[in-house]
C-alpha cells in the first residue's frame, strides 16, 4: 500500500505517522517553503482541553479529544499534562458555574487552591474550576518532532511540492491542507483566529488558564522562559492577512485582567490565519473516489488530530469496515 498525504501542518503530521506506523509505504508534500509559515497549526495554542472545550462544543469533541493526551506524550515528550485553571473576573463570577455545568471531569478551587496551583495569581479570584486530566503542549516543537519521527522511518517531508494531478502513482491520497481545500469541499469555511505572543518575565504561570468573560473569552498558554500565547479569537473571515487593533486591544486587556504584570510585558509577535470548519464545526474523514479528506478541525486542530489520523488509517487499511461508536458519524464515503 502506497499512499500520499498533503499537507504537512498538524493534521497532515500526523496522519501520515500513523500510517507509517502502522506499515504502509508514505510520502508526504506541502506546498510551502518550510515547516510553519502559512499553516495555522504554526500559530496554535497547543491546548489538549477536551473537558474545557465541550463546554462550548460538542460531546463528541470530548469523546475524541481525550485520546489525544496519550497519543501525545508518547510521540513528544514535550507534552505537560498539569491541568487547565479556569477562573472569572468577581463581577462574571457567574459565568464559572456555567462553565461547569456544561462539563465535566473537574474540581471547584477556593482561593488558596488557586494559590497553591498558581502562586502569581493569588489573591486575585474568588473561585475556579482546575481540570486535572488535561494537558498542553508547544507546537513549535511539536511539529518538528513529528517531522522527525517520520525521518527516522525514512520519511522526508517534501516542501515546495505541488500534488499532481491526477495522482496515479499512489493507491490513495489523503487531502490534509486544512482551508486550501475548500475548492474540492464547497462546504468547508473559514474561521479566523488571532493570537498575541509575549515575554514577561516577572510572571510565571505553570499551566493554561482560561478567563470567562461574556463577550471574549481568554486564553494564556505558557511556553516557557516568561513567554505566553494569548489568544481565543474566533471570527467567521476568510481572511488571512490581518490582525485587527480590536482584537490585539482585547487580548491584550484581557491578559492584562488576569494579571497586571502583563502590562509590563513586551510583544514578541502578533499573528492570524484562518482554521477549517464544517458547518456543524464538527471534522471529517471524507473520501471522494481515491482521495481522503481529512479536514474541519475549526478550533481543536492538536486536539482532535490525533483521533482523525486514526479514523483515517483505518479507512486506509479497512475501506470495507464500519468504525463503531461515534466515529461512524464523521466518516463520509463516495466511490466514484
Amino acid at each position: 500500500m502506497r499512499a500520499r498525504v498533503i499537507g504537512a501542518g498538524v493534521m497532515g503530521l500526523a496522519t501520515a505517522l500513523e500510517l507509517a506506523e502502522r506499515g504502509v509505504e508514505v510520502e508526504i508534500i506541502d506546498r510551502g517553503a518550510a515547516m510553519g509559515g502559512a499553516s495555522c497549526s504554526w500559530a496554535a495554542g497547543g491546548m489538549l482541553a477536551p473537558w474545557c472545550e465541550v463546554a462550548t462544543a460538542e460531546p463528541l469533541v470530548a469523546r475524541l479529544g481525550e485520546r489525544s493526551i496519550d497519543w501525545w506524550s508518547r510521540r513528544f515528550p514535550g507534552t505537560v499534562q498539569r491541568g487547565t485553571l479556569v477562573v472569572a473576573p468577581p463581577r462574571d463570577i457567574g459565568e464559572l458555574s456555567r462553565f461547569a455545568s456544561r462539563t465535566t471531569r473537574y474540581e471547584w478551587v477556593d482561593p488558596d487552591g488557586i494559590a497553591a496551583l498558581e502562586p502569581d495569581l493569588a489573591g486575585r479570584f474568588q473561585k475556579a474550576l482546575f481540570f486535572p486530566e488535561e494537558a498542553h503542549l508547544e507546537p513549535r516543537r511539536a511539529l518538528p518532532a513529528l517531522a522527525e519521527a517520520l525521518r527516522l522511518k525514512g520519511i522526508v517531508v517534501q516542501y515546495g511540492v505541488e500534488a499532481p494531478a491526477p495522482a496515479t502513482d499512489v493507491d490513495i491520497e489523503l487531502d490534509c491542507r486544512g482551508f486550501a481545500a475548500s475548492e474540492a469541499l464547497p462546504d468547508l469555511r473559514g474561521v479566523k483566529g488571532e493570537m498575541v505572543v509575549i515575554q514577561s518575565p516577572d510572571l510565571s504561570l505553570s499551566r493554561p488558564v482560561r478567563m470567562l468573560h461574556p463577550r471574549i473569552p481568554l486564553y494564556v498558554v505558557p511556553r516557557g522562559d516568561g513567554v505566553f500565547m494569548i489568544g481565543a479569537t474566533t471570527i467567521e473571515s476568510e481572511e488571512r492577512g490581518r490582525v485587527s487593533v480590536r482584537s490585539v486591544l482585547e487580548l491584550l486587556n484581557g491578559a492584562f485582567a488576569l494579571h497586571p504584570a502583563f502590562g509590563e510585558a513586551a510583544i514578541m509577535e502578533i499573528g492570524t490565519n484562518v482554521r477549517p470548519a464544517f458547518p456543524d464545526n464538527l471534522p471529517r474523514v471524507r473520501r471522494l473516489g481515491r482521495t481522503l479528506y481529512v479536514n474541519g478541525l475549526y478550533r481543536h486542530g492538536f486536539l482532535l488530530s490525533p483521533a482523525l489520523a486514526q479514523i483515517a488509517a483505518e479507512e486506509v487499511l479497512n475501506p470495507t469496515i464500519t468504525p463503531e461508536g461515534g466515529d461512524a458519524d464523521l466518516l463520509e464515503r463516495q466511490h466514484a
